[in-house]
């Protein structure tokens, strides 16, 4: 008798245990959904996790975020086929982001599916006429020598004011673009590179300093934006390449792309191993130079999710700020009217972050377009405050106590519990099946 009450105790357990699974799954689902809505909330699914159970457990969250994204209303990438056969779709952007904004895109593979997922390349075209700047992209994406690869080619929105692949209802669009591409199974989530020539080259310049955290490397070509634009401290972990003609006078394109290659090889020489770079100026070209050096260039490199030493500046684009980078999300700015640099630096399980806000001095203007070409940049430590420092065992031994300096101040020492909470906040934040944190530290600077 006494065994029996035992079975059906343990029976019961059981039948409990799978119908708080299943009650969790369609929860996580309903609390992916909500964020992807747009509507901002607070996990109050605190769970402990085991960790040797964070593999299982981050999966099981993935499955949920990527049925939240099955079941979300918007346009989706159309499926996938030849690049030769130049298939095409379109999404429409927010009218509230810019007024009749519908993206039309290329989406064709090149070669057959690696085993580990295609690499994706998108590639931004120059500010002439649309519809000829978006087919000429298609036509040298052909010729590219970079297979196989998979081919995003947008064609801008709108053109006068609109001709910038870097403003608000085009950021609308990469979010999205990087959200649905991640949730694929076709893909490399490791392997994005973004390029672009003349308008493209600019765009694809201050996009890679945004969303350098998504991608292996980048290519501007034939652009050159003034470094406020694009801070070269975000790509610390990223390959950058950027090809402009000598004589490419318009806009100082080659004065502004010397002052970035300045830039990078200062940063390189100061952080040995990062800040990968290939910055030239080709001899004797104008505004046209050979297109096909950049892609097998980029193609040597995979992105590093986790890197263990960060730098980034937290700069508005177009209005709009990014949530996070890498595994730091921003709960409150240190101050709104000016840019912030967080340092990162990860030592075994000791961590030092530094919070400075930024100031920048023109020093050199043109006098005919009043183009701020060169600046002095002034780091001022940060009083005021609020982010959080998302980690894993790919960052820190979550089995040993953890450190935290910020600012000179020790603001947390001891072992992490890893906790459902926290893998639910990181992937609402990025989307991104490389950052299902399962750890956080809140961290609130002090006057």
């Amino acid at each position: 008798m006494r065994n029996g009450k035992n079975a059906l105790i343990i029976i019961g357990l059981a039948l409990t245990t799978i119908v708080a699974q299943a009650h969790t799954s369609d929860t996580l689902v309903r609390y992916f959904l909500q964020t992807l809505y747009g509507h901002e909330q607070a996990s109050d699914l605190s769970k402990k996790i085991k960790i040797n159970d964070l593999e299982q457990k981050r999966a099981y969250v993935w499955e949920a975020w990527k049925k939240a994204n099955a079941a979300f209303e918007e346009e989706r990438l159309i499926d996938i086929g030849p690049l030769q056969q130049a298939k095409t779709g379109q999404w429409h952007l927010p009218e509230s982001l810019e007024p009749h904004a519908i993206m039309s895109y290329y989406w064709g593979a090149k070669g057959e599916k690696p085993q580990e997922g295609y690499p994706v390349f998108i590639y931004l075209h120059g500010s002439g006429p649309r519809d000829r700047e978006w087919s000429t992209g298609w036509q040298l994406a052909q010729m590219f020598e970079d297979a196989p690869s998979l081919y995003f080619i947008p064609r801008i929105p709108n053109e006068r004011d609109y001709y910038r692949w870097w403003q608000k209802a085009k950021q609308y669009a990469w979010n999205k673009l990087l959200r649905q591409l991640l949730v694929s199974e076709k893909v490399d989530p490791d392997r994005f590179y973004l390029f672009g020539i003349s308008e493209g080259g600019y765009g694809s310049q201050r996009l890679a300093s945004f969303y350098a955290d998504y991608f292996a490397a980048v290519g501007p070509m034939a652009g050159g934006e003034p470094l406020k634009n694009a801070p070269v401290e975000n790509c610390r972990n990223i390959g950058f390449s950027m090809l402009t003609g000598a004589k490419d006078f318009g806009f100082y394109r080659n004065i502004l792309t010397q002052y970035t290659k300045d830039a990078f090889d200062k940063l390189q020489i100061e952080n040995p191993g990062y800040y990968q770079h290939r910055i030239e100026l080709i001899p004797d070209r104008g505004h046209s130079i050979d297109y096909r050096l950049t892609t097998p260039w980029l193609s040597r490199f995979k992105r590093n999710p986790y890197p263990k030493q960060v730098s980034w500046e937290d700069f508005e684009m177009d209005g709009f700020h990014r949530k996070g980078f890498y595994n730091i999300v921003v709960n409150e700015r240190p101050d709104s009217l000016l840019r912030t640099h967080y340092e990162m630096d990860i030592k075994g399980n000791d961590i030092e972050v530094t919070v400075s806000n930024v100031r920048y001095v023109t020093t050199q203007k043109d006098s005919i377009w009043g183009i701020e070409m060169k600046f002095d940049k002034e780091l001022i430590p940060a009083r005021e405050g609020s982010f959080t420092l998302f980690l894993d065992e790919h960052l820190v031994d979550l089995k040993k106590r953890v450190t935290l300096v910020v600012n000179g101040r020790k603001v947390f020492q001891g072992k992490l519990t890893p906790d459902l909470k926290n893998m639910l906040r990181s992937l609402a934040v990025f989307g991104d099946p490389r950052r299902i944190y399962p750890v956080a530290i809140e961290v609130k600077l002090k006057k």
